[in-house]
């Protein structure tokens, strides 16, 4: 796997915290950092997301897509999944994730909810790359409801 990453600075001058990432699989990501009031020069435009809020929706991503691999695989009629997720990070550098609250929404016909509990422990424990990750500095809890359809 491979990406590279380049300052883009403020519409081409050398100020700003812009950046775009070019992944090996051939996307692109844009990403910013917040804008800095003290220190204009230093801070982003609040034109993209934060490089960790990045982290965190691949964490998301990468555990959704699990749980609907695991279910689809286990032939339950899934419509739907959503995961939200809410981090705490430490007040000093660096400033890890310490807490992330995943809470899934599965939707789908006569799914039963050991399924879905099943589906999100295993990626939890077994297969999503990054929270097996992230769990080596924060406390990662989930929740789930099951909606019918």
């Amino acid at each position: 796997m491979e990406c590279t990453v380049s300052w883009t600075g403020a519409l081409g001058t050398r100020s700003g915290m812009g950046f775009v990432a070019e992944t090996g699989s051939g996307h692109t990501l844009v990403m910013d950092g917040a804008p800095d009031a003290a220190k204009p020069e230093m801070g982003g435009l609040n034109l993209a997301p934060r490089p960790l809020e990045t982290v965190l929706a691949g964490t998301g991503g990468c555990t959704a897509y699990d749980v609907v691999l695991i279910l689809r695989r286990g032939r339950f009629d899934v419509h739907g999944c959503t995961v939200k997720l809410s981090a705490e990070r430490a007040e000093i550098d660096p400033k890890v994730f310490t807490r992330i609250q995943m809470h899934f929404t599965v939707s789908g016909k006569s799914i039963p909810a050991a399924a879905v509990e099943r589906a999100i422990a295993m990626s939890h424990e077994k297969y999503c790359s990054a929270s097996i990750m992230l769990g080596k500095t924060a406390e990662i809890s989930t929740s789930f409801e099951l909606l019918e359809i």
